[in-house]
């Protein structure tokens, strides 16, 4: 399931800006994310928003809140 489609109500650009900030933050906890998967996997973007949302680091719980919001994930 794509998850673009989502993103109508938000520039892309803005979505995928948020979802590089996520990649780096959870990159500085050990947690590998495939960028270009996240946009098209729904299971998968859902799957990294969860451990980010779990993350120690309020930036990356924030981030994640947001970006869930932006990917019509909530």
């Amino acid at each position: 399931m794509s998850i673009n489609a989502a993103t109508d109500h938000a520039p892309q650009g803005l979505a995928l800006a948020e979802i590089i900030e996520l990649k780096w933050l959870l990159g500085g906890e050990g947690v590998r994310v495939h960028v270009e998967r996240l946009q098209t996997d729904a299971d998968y973007a859902r799957e990294c928003l969860a451990r980010a949302e779990a993350s120690p680091r309020e930036t990356t719980r924030r981030t994640a809140q947001r970006l869930r919001q932006r990917l019509g994930l909530a």
